[in-house]
């Protein structure tokens, strides 16, 4: 699981992958130009998990979707308080 999010920090995206480092690079690299993170510009990680379990991961991305903004700011700023690109090492 993880959250995107555009500059500005003002859209959060919340997804769900097997593979997060081809998964950014395909929102990264616009693949899906109509997708919503290409239409908001989400191109940021600010926070993931690893689990072991794709059937978890996909009921805590739906949990975590159903979050109000607050609770999902708190999660971000709990592990990255300065809101930093976690996949600048990566790409």
């Amino acid at each position: 699981m993880y959250i995107l999010t555009n500059d500005r920090c003002t859209v959060l995206y919340t997804g769900v992958t097997s593979n997060l480092p081809q998964r950014l690079w395909e929102h990264l690299n616009r693949v899906d130009r109509k997708s919503f993170s290409a239409r908001y510009n989400l191109m940021r990680l600010v926070w993931f998990e690893v689990t072991g379990d794709i059937r978890g991961a996909i009921l805590r991305e739906k949990q975590i979707k159903n979050w109000r903004r607050a609770w999902k700011v708190r999660l971000i700023e709990s592990l990255n308080p300065e809101w930093k690109d976690l996949s600048e090492s990566w790409l």
